[in-house]
């Protein structure tokens, strides 16, 4: 094995959230998929694990700064890893990775990362408390 494979980033050892194939409508003018495209992906995923963690709704509140290592192109698997990486009395935050793999590939590499902070509420648009973490953790 080379020294660039055994330094390689690899996904998380989970599975996804959400994998999904990037389709020519996802694109801006210049044949890239959306940045917007992306954070979609990474929100609907990090919303999956917000929802159950909390048992019910659970809305987007912010999105901590994303950088796009990597661009996204038509035919690309994106992968998108969720997993939750705090609790507060109604808040959750989930740390999402998106990867993408060639379609005719098998190698993978990380366009970007972000965490999601939630906020969990009722059926009257209300915040209500959420399950403490696992382990502890708080936000």
């Amino acid at each position: 094995m080379l020294a660039e494979e055994a330094q390689a980033p690899r996904p998380p050892g989970f599975a996804p959230s959400i994998r999904v194939t990037a389709m020519p409508a996802d694109t801006n003018p210049y044949g890239d998929i959306f940045g917007g495209w992306l954070m979609s992906q990474m929100d609907l995923a990090a919303s999956s694990i917000a929802s159950r963690h909390s048992r019910g709704r659970a809305v987007t509140i912010a999105a901590d700064a994303m950088v796009f290592h990597r661009p996204v192109s038509v035919g690309d698997e994106v992968s998108v890893f969720a997993t939750l990486v705090g609790v507060g009395r109604t808040s959750m935050r989930v740390r999402t990775e998106a990867w993408r793999r060639a379609r005719n590939d098998e190698a993978t590499e990380k366009v970007t990362e972000a965490v999601f902070t939630f906020v969990a509420i009722g059926e009257d648009r209300q915040k209500r408390s959420v399950p403490p973490m696992p382990g502890g953790a708080t936000t």
